[in-house]
């Protein structure tokens, strides 16, 4: 036994993969991912919907069975799986997933929740209303039919479809290469852009948009006019940034308030995203919020987010829209099938298609009615000329034996029409034209198609009644055609007709936007999600800081002994206090003259019990390097384009002035901002503008004013220059600068026991820089040292801290105005061991 040889042909396993890979990544591109252009659909979608149509699933008629559906269109149309075809009939149901859907269900067809849908088994199904619109005329040769998979079946290539589907329900899909990300938008705004551009075919997009705002979600929700949109309907891809609706609502018994979201962003899970707010909450990475719940039901979505009293409903939404998805941003690529290839279009040239394909629809279906009124005219004819000869047409049939001889007699035989018969056809112009003045012979042939309607014409045709409106329906046929060829022809006549048919849609389903478009902030600050509260912040002399709210310390009675609000550790003590608020950031000064920036929320908030953390874990401080001053201050747009000027003061009673703008750009290793020498450090630092007074205050009670022009600007990295002159082992222990536009301000200074003094401001003279001074208040074993002075009013409120962390907070006007040369009065009570550290105004 001879064996044959087989064929055997060698070739490039390279280019074998590159053209199959590219044969598969075609056949994904044009027969699953992207949509057609002409009617917005996918083959999946254009067969579920024809498979309907052929099976008679109409929106007036019963439903039927989903699996019924399902097993036509993957038996005759579609060579793929039954849950591919039942997930897109689901999504063609859901009024959360498309603007306009195609298909009305019956039974568990999902929920916004992420649930699925009932097996195909349960569920029912029929076509909706609009869907009959994208089938509308197919019947009569609109469009291309191409065989299906198997060749047994044709299907229509595209759907002559008369709403601009693409762009009201949308598109998405992922292919190889590609993707294309269309969101739906309002039917009434895209048909009357559809009709501007075709009143104005050079139409710009801005003048388009016009018309069209924007995407209409079927969830609603809103979106952001200043982002994206227009970018994405000029090139076709952009991204728009989506927000939730909601509502705040205040018990009126409890006076708790309330945020209610009533609409989400286009394809979010309601349930995933509860389940992340719930989490949030619990990690406390969202604070005040105490209650959470779902009431959503059939009226609507409703999800309630119950407050803490003093809680900012602001500052709780910026959080849940920068950490969930009640605020997303939505990818427009408008990517679509055009002619066979994938092409990115902006919103013009899709409308363009759009209007594009209802040409050729169309002239194709006018094409097709002209052809069958030209049949009827034709036959119509023919019993016209029988009526006016109907003797002559019995005689002929009585005296003839077979059909066959009657029909070539009837063919062969020559017609004419008499004169009266003449007359009434000249009650209608329109007849007598095409009967008398286009036939120059005057006479007249039958047609076999003519005979044969002739022969089976019925004898109460033969009626004046039905004679006249044979007449009539001959004119009526004659007109239509008239207008058939005016529409093929005149391309006015053509855009009117295209136009009409926009109306009709837009009046018949034409609704309200459900999205709303408005300019909201989206760039959120770190400020934007904390809320504002007075705080007071601590600082120990080993480093550890914290910051507990102001309001855990209610204002008590000047000499009392107040309260612990810091738990400090062996051998360490309280150095610092500063009251200032959560949005404000705080200019953290070191013993190696270097500035640090450092923002008030992210030090960690503390009960009074707790030390706090290490400020190492916040600064990059070097070995041995300390805070030794803090200055808390309020940033704002402009502040580094008005002249203003840190002013330092150092416990030798060094001062200097450097212009705020040397600061601006903070870096994580600090700037240099005074050259400290050994064992000096800031005692003091202040913001100051021109024409401020300058008051330094020293531990022996000594006081010195001066003009804040005697100081001149100098750099960064310099020294300074003399601003008091001290005696031995005295230092500068405050630093004021004076507000001369506040009237009846004084100063309060406070000593290490607790004795303080307030005492007006005139009492202490201006003198020159680098004197020594005048007596602020009387030092002794009684008193102890100053520790602090400020500029008071008499409504503020300040806080006095001790070494051992115990802090008061008591009100100005319960504390005497006195002359400079005395002791003063008790502020707080200390105990052995223990002295006030600092002294903090509270502006009320």
């Amino acid at each position: 036994m001879i064996k044959k040889k087989k064929n055997i042909i060698n070739i490039n396993i390279e280019k074998e993969l590159k053209q199959s890979y590219l044969d598969y990544a075609m056949s994904v591109i044009i027969g699953r991912a992207l949509p057609d252009i002409r009617d917005g659909l996918k083959p999946v979608h254009r067969r579920i919907i024809y498979a309907m149509k052929m099976m008679g699933n109409d929106y007036n008629k019963n439903y039927k069975k989903s699996a019924r559906i399902v097993g036509d269109v993957i038996g005759k149309y579609h060579p793929h799986g039954d849950i591919a075809v039942y997930d897109t009939i689901v999504r063609m149901a859901q009024s959360f997933s498309l603007r306009y859907t195609l298909i009305e269900g019956q039974g568990n067809f999902g929920s916004i929740d992420g649930d699925s849908a009932a097996a195909m088994r349960y569920t029912e199904i029929r076509m909706s209303k609009i869907s009959h619109e994208l089938l509308k005329d197919l019947e009569k040769n609109t469009v291309n039919f191409i065989k299906n998979y198997d060749n047994t079946e044709f299907i229509p290539e595209v759907l002559p479809t008369r709403i601009p589907n693409l762009l009201i329900n949308g598109s998405t899909g992922i292919a190889v290469g590609m993707a294309t990300n269309i969101p739906p938008h309002n039917i009434k705004e895209i048909i009357n852009g559809c009709i501007a551009c075709i009143e104005n075919k050079n139409i710009k997009i801005k003048e388009l948009m016009k018309y069209i705002k924007g995407p209409d979600f079927p969830t609603a929700a809103i979106v952001n006019s200043c982002i994206g949109i227009k970018k994405a309907y000029r090139t076709g891809k952009g991204k728009i940034l989506i927000r939730a609706n909601h509502i705040i609502e205040i018990n009126k018994k409890t006076n708790i308030k309330s945020i209610i979201i009533n609409e989400l962003p286009y394809q979010v899970n309601k349930a995933k995203l509860i389940e992340k707010i719930n989490s949030l909450v619990k990690n406390k990475n969202i604070e005040g919020i105490f209650n959470l719940r779902d009431e959503s039901d059939k009226d609507g979505m409703r999800i309630l987010i119950n407050l803490k009293k003093h809680t900012s409903s602001k500052i709780v939404l910026n959080n849940l829209h920068s950490l969930t998805k009640l605020q997303i941003y939505f990818g427009i690529n408008m990517v679509a099938l055009n002619k066979g290839k994938p092409q990115t279009l902006n919103l013009k040239e899709i409308i363009d298609c759009f209007l594009q394909h209802r040409k050729e629809i169309v002239i194709n279906r006018s094409i097709f009615e002209l052809k069958k009124i030209k049949k009827n005219i034709h036959k119509l004819k023919g019993l016209i000329i029988a009526i006016f000869n109907i003797e002559k047409i019995i005689n002929l049939i009585k005296n003839t034996n077979e059909i066959k001889s009657v029909k070539k007699k009837l063919i062969s035989e020559k017609w004419y029409i008499k004169n009266n018969d003449k007359i009434k056809l000249l009650l209608n112009k329109n007849i007598y034209d095409s009967f008398i003045i286009n036939n120059k012979n005057k006479k007249y042939y039958l047609t076999y198609e003519q005979v044969k309607s002739i022969l089976d014409l019925k004898l109460y045709k033969l009626t004046n009644l039905e004679y006249s409106n044979l007449l009539k329906e001959y004119y009526k046929l004659k007109l239509k055609s008239r207008n058939l060829k005016k529409i093929i022809k005149c391309k006015k006549k053509l855009m009117f007709v295209i136009k009409e048919e926009l109306l009709k849609i837009k009046n018949d389903f034409g609704d309200k936007r459900k999205t709303k478009i408005k300019n909201f902030k989206f760039n959120l600050k770190q400020e934007d999600l904390i809320q504002k509260e007075d705080v007071v912040i601590t600082l120990s002399n080993k480093g550890y800081i914290k910051y507990q709210l102001l309001s855990l310390y209610v204002a008590q009675h000047r000499g009392g002994r107040g309260k612990i609000a810091v738990k400090v550790k062996n051998q360490d003590f309280i150095e610092k206090l500063l009251v200032t608020n959560t949005h404000n950031t705080i200019l953290c000064f070191s013993s190696f003259g270097i500035i640090y920036w450092l923002k008030v929320n992210q030090l960690p908030k503390s009960d009074r019990y707790s030390v706090g953390k290490p400020i190492k874990k916040f600064l990059n401080l070097k070995n041995n390097e300390k805070i030794t001053a803090i200055l808390s201050m309020s940033f704002y747009s402009n502040i580094f384009k008005k002249k203003i000027y840190i002013f330092m003061a150092t416990s030798w009673g060094i001062v200097k002035k450097t212009l705020l703008t040397a600061f601006m750009r903070p870096r994580c290793n600090g700037i240099r901002a005074i050259k400290l020498n050994k064992n000096d450090k800031l005692a003091g630092v202040s913001l100051v503008k021109d024409n401020n007074n300058i008051m330094l205050f020293s531990s022996y009670g000594k006081v010195v004013r001066f003009i804040e022009k005697e100081v001149r600007v100098t750099g960064r990295v310099s020294t300074g220059m003399i601003g008091m002159k001290l005696n031995n082992n005295d230092k500068i222990v405050s630093l004021i600068i004076i507000n001369n536009k506040k009237i009846n301000s004084t100063i309060l200074t406070i000593t290490e026991k607790g004795y303080g003094k307030r005492t007006n401001i005139i009492n202490y003279p201006i003198k020159s820089r680098a004197t020594k001074g005048v007596v602020s208040i009387k030092v002794n074993k009684r008193n102890g040292l100053v520790v602090s002075s400020t500029e008071v009013l008499n409504n503020d409120q300040v806080m006095i801290i001790t070494n051992m962390g115990i802090l008061l907070r008591i009100k100005v006007i319960e504390i005497k105005v006195i002359g400079r040369n005395t002791q003063g009065v008790i502020l707080i009570k200390t105990l052995n061991k223990e002295n006030v550290v600092s002294l903090q105004k509270i502006s009320l």
